[in-house]
């Protein structure tokens, strides 16, 4: 079974998401400028930077751009060639294909058959 592993939430203006994430939930945020990424802390990590309480689960935040224009889910596959093919065959749709980012893993998005864009990430 395959679990939601991370979010993301998209802005049109960083600062301001920043500003409201941080003060109206306490989130940490560390920007990730090479990326154009900012990594979001919800829960406590361990040394690994894996969330330490059973079903947390931290994420991210970006620019809207292309089909990300609303919070997504991430959900964690063993092998993403193959979540693709197995989404396509069910009536989803490739969105954005395989992405390597950095040397962290590889991610992808994906229509649903109901039309909500979902993450999927391989670990490296």
């Amino acid at each position: 079974m395959d679990k939601v592993v991370h979010f993301e939430v998209p802005f049109d203006d960083a600062d301001r998401a920043h500003t409201f994430y941080r003060e109206a939930f306490g989130w940490q945020l560390q920007g990730m400028p090479d990326m154009g990424y900012t990594m979001v802390t919800t829960i406590a990590t361990d040394e690994s930077g894996r969330p330490d309480e059973p079903g947390g689960i931290n994420g991210g935040m970006l620019a809207k751009q292309g089909p990300i224009t609303a919070p997504v889910i991430v959900i964690g596959v063993a092998d993403l060639d193959e979540s693709l093919a197995r989404v396509e065959k069910l009536g989803g749709k490739v969105a954005i294909g395989r992405q390597a980012v950095g040397d962290m893993g590889f991610a992808a998005y994906v229509h649903d058959t109901e039309g909500n864009l979902i993450g999927l990430w391989q670990s490296a």
